[in-house]
């Protein structure tokens, strides 16, 4: 599960112009200058990376998309799910 951070972060850096060498767990994803095209891909290919479906509610789910690291918590809670 450990793979989950390092995986994410590197989709991440895929999807950005001008990606940092390091990208921090607690970075907020608005800092990462991602446009809102760029976010959509990034979720999809984290629903293929992973074999999930990402829930999304901009109202109920905010919090679980704020940083880094609240974004690779969901994505293992939902990859413990599925089994």
């Amino acid at each position: 599960m450990e793979d989950v951070a390092s995986k994410i972060i590197e989709i991440l850096k895929k999807n950005m112009k001008e990606p940092p060498e390091t990208i921090p767990m607690e970075t907020p994803l608005s800092d990462l200058d991602i446009e809102s095209l760029d976010l959509a891909v990034i979720v999809f290919d984290i629903e293929d990376t992973f074999g999930i479906e990402i829930p999304y509610n901009a109202n109920e789910e905010v919090e679980d998309f704020k940083t880094v690291g609240s974004v690779v918590d969901k994505v293992k809670e939902l990859v413990a799910a599925n089994g």
